[in-house]
């Protein structure tokens, strides 16, 4: 494992600080919490991909932005583990067009449970068909967002020269 730059701890911070005003303006207009969210920040988890710096900086901003949230302390831990989980994953995806699937599986599988626990309060057959409903409403607008807000980042950065020295090695693109 090779140790963070000056570089890269810089493109995390600018990172966590996008994905934090990102999240901090969609809450504005009530898009960035709950089953169905338009969380323009989300674009942003598609990063690692090109630039593994990026996963830290994921993680803090998604804390940052989950501090507003109305589920409390359950969304710091939980909305944070799912965005860092998910970063990690995306800095392993092989090709381009799946850097935008693990944000939306991890982000579904992880907050899913976390909101029908929050409406039904126990792990009964309600909780179960809570976490089915929640899934189906919160994938696609996820996916939405990942993929046609995030994926053409992944095209466009790469021509960007002064994130080049921050690319991975050899990215699959």
């Amino acid at each position: 494992m090779r140790r963070f730059s000056v570089r890269d701890l810089t493109l995390a911070a600018m990172v966590a600080a996008l994905y934090a005003v990102m999240g901090y303006f969609a809450n504005i207009f009530g898009l960035d919490f709950g089953v169905v969210q338009f969380r323009f920040a989300e674009a942003l988890t598609v990063l690692p991909f090109l630039f593994p710096a990026a996963a830290p900086g994921l993680a803090v901003g998604c804390f940052l932005t989950n501090l507003l949230s109305p589920y409390g302390p359950l969304d710091w831990l939980f909305g944070t583990l799912a965005t860092a989980t998910a970063a990690w994953l995306t800095m392993k995806m092989p090709k381009w067009y799946l850097a935008a699937l693990p944000p939306v599986a991890v982000n579904a599988l992880i907050l899913s449970p976390m909101w029908a626990w929050t409406e039904v309060g126990e792990v009964n057959a309600a909780f179960w068909a809570a976490c089915g409903i929640n899934a189906v409403k919160f994938i696609p607008t996820e996916a939405l967002v990942c993929y046609v807000l995030g994926t053409p980042l992944l095209k466009l950065l790469p021509k960007i020269g002064v994130l080049k020295p921050s690319l991975r090695p050899a990215p699959t693109i």
